[in-house]
């Protein structure tokens, strides 16, 4: 049964972690910090502000703790943490997240690069992860990773993604992320992936979307994505990052195009577009490049002349 769109819809902002997580600038702790505020103040309230692996594997993320003792609580603020296996979620506990995500990739050959296991060994360790993060009182949220394709298999069959969802499920996941981690999906194929998704799962599971631009296709996705019942995107403050082990991987869905787009859709995100375009700029100079997200360059909707 086709879903209704979402009038308003939830971001979360990767940039913290998935956009520095291979980037060539070494960003010092206290700025990772101004960068999270930045994105608080501009009405962002979940992040993924870091992840729990070993600094040799990601030496941009070596200061998982420090970032998080530096970062100052909100109310009604998440930060997310990325966990591989029991000794990150220890540490992701220790250091006070409030949300782990855990990683899932749906093709045996890329998971093995990624994860140093099978799909099936990875969905052991989610089920390990996701009670391990009940008993501590935090949500565990999972990544379905490499849904739309594989750079080593090709393209995955639905089936096969359906089939891991329905496994994923099993452990009360707080949300399923449906990733398109080398970029490579076109409309229809979101709508196919994310209904089978849905079907398997259920209604009571909320569905995320996490798109890469890679070949421009990103934001139709998220259209094709909104349309089919999706309520809450992933997406990183100027484009940055993209995923280290993907071949020729380039970055996210910039989250300011991304509110430029729902807003002009009329779709409600409660962040504002022109503090994101700010803080784009604060990005480039730290980064010492230009980002890859447009509305920083452009602006938003010309009000033309009075």
């Amino acid at each position: 049964m086709p879903q209704q769109a979402a009038t308003a819809v939830e971001i979360v902002d990767v940039a913290p972690r998935d956009g520095l997580q291979a980037d060539a600038v070494t960003v010092p702790t206290a700025t990772k910090a101004q960068l999270i505020e930045r994105l608080v103040d501009a009405g962002v309230r979940r992040l993924e502000a870091t992840s729990f692996v070993h600094p040799k594997r990601v030496p941009q993320m070596a200061d998982a703790e420090d970032l998080m003792a530096a970062l100052p609580r909100h109310e009604n603020v998440t930060y997310i943490g990325l966990v591989m296996n029991r000794r990150g979620l220890d540490r992701a506990i220790d250091a006070g997240v409030d949300e782990i995500n855990a990683v899932v990739v749906c093709s045996d050959t890329f998971c093995e690069r990624n994860q140093g296991t099978t799909t099936a060994g990875a969905l052991a360790v989610w089920e390990d992860l996701a009670q391990g993060a009940r008993e501590a009182g935090i949500g565990a949220g999972v990544t379905l990773s490499a849904v739309f394709g594989c750079p080593y298999e090709g393209p995955i069959p639905v089936e096969r993604v359906a089939s891991v969802a329905a496994e994923v499920a099993k452990s009360g996941p707080v949300e399923i992320a449906i990733a398109d981690t080398i970029g490579v999906a076109v409309p229809p194929d979101v709508t196919e992936r994310v209904g089978a998704v849905r079907e398997i799962v259920g209604p009571d599971v909320r569905l995320r979307a996490h798109f890469h631009n890679t070949r421009n296709t990103g934001f139709a996705n998220v259209v094709a994505a909104l349309e089919a019942g999706v309520e809450v995107f992933d997406s990183s403050l100027g484009g940055i990052g993209g995923c280290p082990f993907a071949p020729a991987a380039t970055g996210n869905i910039a989250t300011e195009d991304l509110v430029y787009l729902l807003d002009r859709m009329g779709v409600e995100t409660g962040v504002s577009l022109e503090s994101l375009c700010e803080s784009a700029l604060w990005l480039e100079e730290l980064l010492g490049r230009p980002v890859p997200g447009y509305l920083s360059k452009a602006g938003g909707f010309p009000r033309g002349r009075d």
